[in-house]
């Protein structure tokens, strides 16, 4: 059965708790001591209804303060697809959150109060959406029953964000108008709404093609642990690679060639899990081994022999910054590329992005907590990449402070930097 992963994005109190809680509630996922639960949370906040919204916000701050803080990630399955939902923070504070929580999502459902319209958190979302190549935006304009159902506030909120829209990558948008709280567009068709004759939310999720999203293609696959075996008198010659298919499909018998050392072998058999495999494809965890007997590390990758990635030093990327201390030109950070490490240089800050109305800041000198910018990076080792619109795990890898070892930044590459 496909996997559909989506995260939920928005302004604060824009209902992304509520509409989680009702997608679950109303698709029979929701468990009777959760529910028990969730009802005695209610009844100690004071709510005159059963609050949803609980199922999501586990925190107790989140409780207290009836907002989400960390990305709360939740499962559930219909008979045509199983889901991973995320649930991420709407303040402008948790922006570096809501980039954690959509960095693995096929789909965003957006959401906007029909009595605010799209808000300054409403385009930073969208903008971040679209820079992690996330193809699939569905506008939920959440509320319709506090502006009485009415067609004229959806359909004038709805061509406010098209017109926005047009500016970013984003291949397929649609529109919905839901009530979360009370249920309408969310599992089953409204019965206030009659204008509008489009799916409801579930039958979307549903329906969403998204099997041409993934790479097929292009063959990598990063080098995450050597296999040897346990003890030197049992299977003393084996050897082989563990890892994760980044993207394309491999077969037994298919040639492959190692980088950075350029040796070529063949793909003598594959393992996973469950047993031999004839072939894996992306996202696929498998130990591949290979015919021939070569010195292939942590990090190394393999790939076609005519179809290879970009090797570099020097990047050219798209960053979200997510640290409280600003990033600067000749900052030296750690630099994290699917299985590999190097040290990173900034040489150059290129511009700062407004989320609001996308211009370039040419001249910003700094990037803060929350801010989105284009860098040139230099690192102490080759890597290999393709850019990020074409592949989204060996385009993109995040910056490590080496004194906390936090992450402070999530990066798109978008071409070689010159």
């Amino acid at each position: 059965m496909e996997l559909l992963r989506f995260a939920t994005a928005g302004s604060v109190d824009d209902g992304k708790s509520t509409l989680i809680g009702r997608l679950l509630f109303d698709s029979k996922q929701v468990f009777e001591d959760q529910l028990e639960a969730v009802e005695a949370s209610s009844v100690a906040r004071g709510d005159e209804y059963t609050n949803l919204a609980l199922l999501t916000d586990g925190l107790r701050a989140e409780r207290e303060q009836g907002i989400t803080i960390d990305v709360a990630y939740r499962y559930f399955g219909t008979p045509k697809r199983k889901f991973i939902i995320a649930d991420t923070p709407g303040h402008t504070q948790h922006t570096r959150n809501m980039v954690t929580g959509c960095s693995t999502a096929d789909l965003v459902v957006l959401l906007v109060d029909a009595r605010v319209g799209p808000t300054e958190q409403t385009r930073r979302h969208a903008t971040v959406a679209s820079l992690l190549g996330i193809r699939h935006l569905v506008l939920c304009v959440n509320k319709m029953d506090l502006v009485d159902w009415e067609q004229r506030r959806f359909e004038d909120i709805r061509r406010e964000f098209d017109d926005f829209a047009t500016r970013l990558q984003v291949t397929d948008l649609t529109s919905i108008p839901i009530s979360a709280l009370v249920g309408d567009n969310v599992v089953e068709r409204s019965r206030e709404m009659k204008w509008y004759d489009g799916p409801a939310l579930l039958h979307h999720l549903e329906e969403v093609h998204i099997s041409s999203d993934r790479n097929l293609i292009d063959f990598r696959f990063p080098v995450q642990r050597v296999v040897r075996p346990i003890s030197s008198n049992e299977l003393h010659d084996f050897r082989g690679y563990a890892g994760q298919v980044a993207s394309g499909v491999v077969q037994v018998g298919d040639p492959v060639v190692v980088l950075p050392s350029g040796f070529s072998s063949r793909v003598e058999a594959i393992e996973s899990a469950d047993g031999p495999l004839e072939e894996a494809y992306a996202p696929m965890s498998v130990l591949l081994r290979l015919a021939d007997d070569l010195d292939i590390s942590r990090g190394d990758m393999l790939c076609r022999p005519h179809n290879q990635p970009s090797a570099g030093q020097d990047l050219s990327a798209m960053v979200c910054w997510m640290s409280e201390e600003p990033l600067r030109p000749g900052a030296k950070l750690s630099l994290k590329h699917t299985t590999r490490w190097a040290r990173a240089l900034v040489k150059n800050l290129q511009y700062r992005l407004d989320v609001n109305t996308l211009h370039r800041d040419q001249h910003a000198d700094e990037l803060v907590l929350n801010d989105i910018g284009r860098i040139d990076v230099r690192t102490t080792l080759p890597l290999f990449y393709d850019e990020y619109r074409l592949n989204r795990t060996t385009g993109s890898f995040v910056l490590v402070d080496d004194a906390t070892n936090a992450t402070v930044a999530a990066g798109m590459i978008l071409r070689p930097s010159t």
